[in-house]
């Protein structure tokens, strides 16, 4: 289920549909990362009526090597050992498999419900940090328009901000629009905003932001709905201190920008995790994934909306520097 194409959450309410009251329903799969439709079933099956079956790879009686010497254990196979009574046999079976699987080892050859998970083959970011940051994520300390608005660091007297943005549609089904306000010194989150908001809805959202963070640089990708809330931003709202390239108003994502904006966001959740606060932010790092094609998005079934505005915010503030600007910005 996991590796379903196109929307599994679609096909799934369309299978779903189909199955009589009295009927049995099994979703079956390997994990494929934190994110997307079999993990949030597998999340949230007890609310939805199921039972989770968890099986991890030393159950099937085949994964073994006789015959083989064991060298010393070590202490991870030592735990597996005293809490599973593994075999030295199947102990030299998982060496093997594991030199050839590496990052992936953990999603296909499973040895616990929560691990298995985290690990994602094609993952564009580092996941161990992204779980030991969200185990040390704080809560919000202002939260606005039923949780679409978190605030973490509210705007203080000295300070400069950027604001990158993701626009969308609008649409209840589609992505959602999101705002990402960084400090400008250190770029430190300092809020986020997400939801299904109309060009003109996230246009007046972000106008009301960028007035709280003392006239924020606001960077709005250009692409699609971009050049809708642009427009609604500055002649609407009134808007002026937005970020241009070349004489035109907004943030061009293209093949080249967006390779570079990930790598740059990628490298300061590495060196920097301190920086992030954002659970939704986080959650949709786990499953921004490197695909066949060598271009990065979200997973199947998952969203990158938080990480988009994020990268955005965060290249913009290499290119301009942290140096206050009046006015607008140009490149």
């Amino acid at each position: 289920m996991a590796r379903w194409p196109r929307d599994p959450a679609e096909t799934l309410s369309s299978l779903l549909a189909a199955v009589p009251p009295q009927g049995e329903i099994v979703l079956e799969s390997t994990p494929r990362g934190a994110g997307g439709c079999f993990y949030d079933q597998w999340q949230h099956a007890g609310e939805k009526g199921y039972v989770r079956h968890f099986f991890p790879w030393w159950w099937e009686p085949a994964y073994r090597r006789e015959g083989v010497s064991v060298p010393p254990l070590t202490e991870e196979e030592q735990d597996l050992v005293s809490k599973h009574q593994l075999d030295p046999a199947q102990i030299a079976f998982r060496r093997v498999i594991w030199a050839e699987f590496r990052g992936r080892f953990a999603q296909e050859f499973v040895e616990d419900a929560e691990s298995c998970f985290l690990t994602f083959g094609e993952c564009i970011f580092d996941a161990e940090v992204i779980e030991q940051r969200l185990a040390g994520c704080v809560e919000p300390v202002e939260t606005r328009h039923n949780g679409q608005l978190l605030i973490w660091l509210p705007p203080a007297r000295g300070k400069d901000w950027i604001i990158g943005v993701d626009p969308a549609g609008g649409g209840s089904l589609g992505d959602y629009a999101c705002a990402q306000v960084i400090d400008r010194e250190s770029g430190m989150q300092c809020a986020e905003l997400l939801g299904h908001l109309t060009p003109r809805e996230l246009a007046r959202r972000v106008a009301d932001l960028g007035s709280e963070y003392g006239n924020a640089l606001i960077a709005v990708e250009r692409n699609n709905h971009g050049h809708a809330v642009l427009a609604h931003l500055s002649d609407g709202a009134g808007y002026q201190n937005l970020y241009e390239e070349n004489g035109q108003q907004g943030w061009l994502t293209n093949n080249p920008s967006r390779t570079r904006m990930v790598e740059t966001l990628g490298i300061t959740l590495r060196q920097h995790p301190e920086l992030f606060f954002s659970r939704r932010f986080l959650q949709e790092c786990r499953s921004f994934v490197r695909r066949a094609d060598t271009t990065s998005g979200a997973a199947s079934g998952a969203h990158d909306d938080c990480v988009m505005a994020m990268a955005i915010a965060h290249e913009v503030l290499r290119i301009v520097g942290s140096r206050s600007r009046i006015g607008n910005c140009r490149r």
